[in-house]
């Protein structure tokens, strides 16, 4: 499973409440005609991303894919029939954005996450001993740890998802951010 990430802000000429509802229409649009490939997506209120409107408030979509056919699918679809109007309407307001594509490495893909854990691999160590050390932290609880992909995008390379503060294993040093869900994923 991979997720197209897309972070953005709005104008400063734009309420928050206008910015939200036309993003929430555009995510309910793509829920009722969904493109193939396409698994469902959310969207979420954050602060303090550097990567993001410098740090200040700015959101994050996950759109969830099947493959990277399904991310081209995506992409035009989400321009196109019913959709078009909803994405333009919201795309006008936004002052900028940047996107990711990241592959589900460990656990789950929630429909909600409320917290996030955005880390590099710690020098010297294999994939497969960082999936050994983080395999129990994303069992304790509902959790999902993303790897990016084809190193696009500034953020660190790895995201772990989850419900509730998670405390990455001593050598990790990682950027926590709270996440607050306005649409999708049953917010």
């Amino acid at each position: 499973m991979l997720a197209y990430a897309f972070w953005h802000w709005k104008r400063s000429d734009v309420s928050r409440e206008s910015y939200e509802a036309r993003q929430c229409a555009f995510q309910e649009a793509l829920d009722a005609d969904p493109p193939e490939g396409f698994l469902g997506g959310s969207t979420v209120r954050l602060r303090g991303a550097p990567w993001a409107a410098d740090g200040a408030p700015a959101y994050q979509d996950w759109y969830l894919i099947g493959d990277m056919t399904a991310l081209g699918v995506l992409n035009d679809a989400a321009v196109s029939g019913s959709r078009k109007d909803p994405h333009h309407a919201v795309a006008a307001l936004a002052a900028g954005g940047i996107a990711g594509i990241y592959r589900l490495r460990l656990g789950a893909a929630l429909p909600a996450p409320r917290q996030a854990q955005w880390f590099a691999k710690p020098a010297g160590m294999s994939y497969a001993a960082l999936d050994s050390v983080l395999a129990p932290v994303v069992a304790s609880g509902s959790a999902g740890l993303w790897c990016r992909q084809m190193t696009l995008g500034p953020t660190p390379e790895f995201c772990l998802q989850a419900q509730a503060p998670v405390d990455l294993p001593a050598g990790f040093s990682g950027l926590a951010l709270a996440l607050e869900p306005i649409s999708g994923g049953g917010r």
